[in-house]
């Protein structure tokens, strides 16, 4: 059985830039532990994917997410 392609979160939004400091967005591509969600489970295209990245590696250098979560 193949699978629907999810599309990007992003593009149906109609957001162009991806923001480091809109943390609640950000969130919801990070799992419980911390840890970035990969484009296959989330469905996001691949340059919304490198943009999403940069964002969550400012945003944790920043100090507004975490870098590992207990």
């Amino acid at each position: 059985m193949a699978q629907a392609a999810k599309q990007c979160y992003f593009s149906k939004n109609n957001i162009k830039q991806i923001d480091y400091k809109d943390t609640e967005i950000l969130k919801k591509f990070i799992n419980p532990h911390g840890r970035m969600i990969s484009r296959k489970k989330t469905g996001v295209s691949a340059r919304s994917q490198r943009q999403l990245a940069t964002a969550i590696k400012r945003a944790r250098y920043i100090g507004l997410l975490p870098f590992v979560t207990r």
